[in-house]
């Protein structure tokens, strides 16, 4: 007969686990006596330790002969090599190569871990793990920038009413009970319904071009007591389409009103449109309009449109750079129908805008100087180079001040005011001043990578104010760090309003990098612009120093002993090498001797 399993019962009143050995010799020394009914019941045995185990038997030796020894097989399912001994294993050769189971179709369990990822709120990227503080530009998980703006405390978390918040809500009482909305000079445009402008499906992070900008600089705005409070609002309306066709070709203002019917939609791949674009880039568009003949008119001083999308990348028959429409071209041509004859537009954000060049390149009434990373056409949208200089009779209208990297501070910035922009400016002697103001130049932002603090905007806007005799306009274009740009644009607002700026100027020192590339966009200029030419034999005698400068460092590094020369071997002729160079030295005339 064949083998079969026989089973055998729970030992019972926790009786102490026994060895194979000691199983083995109580079952033959009972002789299986008056336990025949038991052998065939297939009960589940286990062991005090709490494993399942089975006897193996001949039943052929059971029937044959009861009451002679039978020698069982134990097998314990879940037994432990440390259970086992030598002789077990030897005995039981079948131990580890039979199982109960089939497991050919076992696979190893994997542990599900999950990855925690969160976006920052301040600058959008991406974090991953279970820290509160962005890796990338230091801010909180969940900081109160959206309710206190760029006063919020960057590293703890918003916790309600904080001591920055009580103190300025003081300080505005007082400044309330001195001013009022009939004596403000500076207008701020801003409508609620352009916070409704955004990309309906994230991507892989969220858009930079989000709706938090304008949320983020109207907190600081309430928090400093700025808006509302000492600037004045100007209601919004939505700009006409004759008016559009000023600056855009029918075709492109049609693409743009038939996003109206669309859930989501996209000009370019980073350019998206929902069915409340339409109407937001039109009330964009109509208050840059109504602020700049408001301006020129003398009904306020000067104005800050806190306005989105933004417009500068917006071309005659395109829409492009998370543009709609060119806000910046449509008020310079508000302000010329409400009597400016000339108007000056600065475009301080780290991109070119291309539309608005190629709105005004054959315009010879509107000039537009442009300062932006460029770095040989490589860096978006790759136009704007110094060479770009306007067409058809306009050339000298435009000018583009092209920096060759990035990380560029205040002082190129400042330096390419006092030497090309401000010149020009003067020169061109304006009517009216509007400002491309992106502060995606600015110090953290995540798609600039430049260096410019909210002093050097502030600065920026200073040596500007005079030159129309205050009518300024700043128009919000790019910039993406929450905090950066809405400390950037309080900044500029308090200016308007008459507060110096954050520093004094001093002895501004350029980059090489930045001296060399307002030397070439000077000497291109100069050819339109005359006032260059003396400015520009100045700064050529300076480049050339620093360049005497910098080779005879090189030099100096080069011909000079290694200085490990002096604790080794060679030391006495170390100290020869160096002796008769600084006796060449001494030989030579200073580079600033007379």
């Amino acid at each position: 007969m064949g083998s079969e399993t026989i089973k055998t019962g729970r030992l019972a009143n926790g009786e102490a686990q026994k060895s194979v050995h000691k199983e083995r010799r109580g079952l033959s020394s009972n002789g299986m006596n008056g336990k025949h009914e038991n052998l065939g019941s297939n009960r589940a045995g286990t062991s005090s330790s709490g494993e399942d185990y089975d006897l193996m038997m001949n039943t052929g030796d059971v029937d044959g002969n009861l009451d002679g020894d039978i020698e069982p097989v134990f097998v314990c399912k879940k037994a432990r090599q440390g259970d086992l001994t030598f002789q077990d294993i030897h005995d039981n050769t079948d131990f580890f190569d039979e199982d109960d189971e089939d497991d050919s179709d076992w696979e190893p369990v994997q542990k599900h871990v999950e990855l925690i990822k969160w976006f920052c709120v301040n600058c959008t990227m991406v974090n991953l793990g279970d820290g509160v503080i962005c890796d990338l530009c230091g801010e909180h998980k969940d900081s109160g920038i959206l309710r206190l703006g760029c006063f919020a405390s960057p590293s703890s978390q918003d916790a309600g009413c904080s001591e920055v918040e009580s103190e300025m809500k003081g300080k505005n009482k007082e400044m309330h009970s001195q001013l009022s909305a009939s004596n403000s000079l500076t207008a701020i445009g801003f409508d609620e319904r352009m916070l409704l402008h955004s990309e309906v499906q994230m991507k892989s992070h969220p858009h930079p071009e989000r709706s938090d900008r304008l949320r983020a600089i109207a907190a600081s705005l309430a928090t400093a007591g700025l808006f509302p409070g000492r600037c004045y609002p100007i209601s919004a309306r939505e700009i006409t389409r004759e008016e559009l066709q000023m600056v855009h070709s029918l075709e492109h203002i049609q693409d743009v009103e038939l996003t109206s019917h669309i859930f989501s939609s996209y000009f370019t791949p980073d350019t998206y449109a929902n069915e409340h674009s339409a109407c937001a880039a039109r009330l964009a568009a109509g208050l840059c309009a109504d602020l700049a003949s408001t301006i020129f008119s003398g009904r306020v001083k000067n104005g800050f449109a806190m306005v989105r999308p933004p417009g500068h990348h917006a071309g005659v028959r395109e829409a492009m750079g998370f543009c709609l429409h060119n806000n910046a071209a449509v008020a310079a041509l508000a302000a010329q129908a409400a009597g400016a004859k000339k108007v000056l537009i600065v475009d301080w954000d780290v991109h070119h805008g291309n539309g608005t060049q190629e709105i005004f390149d054959q315009n010879k009434s509107v000039l537009y100087i442009s300062l932006h990373r460029h770095e040989g056409g490589k860096f978006y949208p790759g136009t704007g180079s110094a060479n770009e200089v306007g067409r058809n009779g306009a050339e000298g209208s435009c000018v583009n001040i092209p920096w060759s990297r990035g990380g560029v501070g205040d002082n190129d910035y400042i330096f390419a005011f006092q030497n090309l922009v401000l010149p020009i400016a003067t020169e061109f002697a304006p009517d009216f001043t509007i400002i491309s103001a992106g502060f995606d130049a600015a110090r953290g932002d995540p798609l600039g990578c430049c260096d410019v603090t909210p002093a050097g905007y502030s600065r920026m806007t200073d040596m500007l104010y005079t030159l129309t005799g205050g009518k300024l306009l700043v128009i919000l274009e790019g910039g993406y760090n929450l905090r950066s740009i809405s400390s950037s644009a309080t900044s500029v607002i308090k200016v308007l309003l008459g507060e110096g700026p954050g520093y004094e100027l001093g002895n501004i020192a350029p980059s090489r990098a930045g001296l060399q590339t307002v030397l070439e966009v000077m000497k291109i200029q100069m050819n339109f612009w005359p006032s260059l030419g003396s400015s520009y034999a100045k700064l050529q005698s300076q480049w050339g120093a620093y360049c005497n400068t910098r080779k005879q460092i090189k030099k100096r590094q080069r011909t000079e002993p290694p200085i490990w020369w002096k604790w080794g071997r060679k030391r006495l002729l170390y100290h020869i090498l160096v002796r008769r160079l600084h006796v060449k030295s001494k030989g030579k005339p200073s580079l600033h001797s007379s």
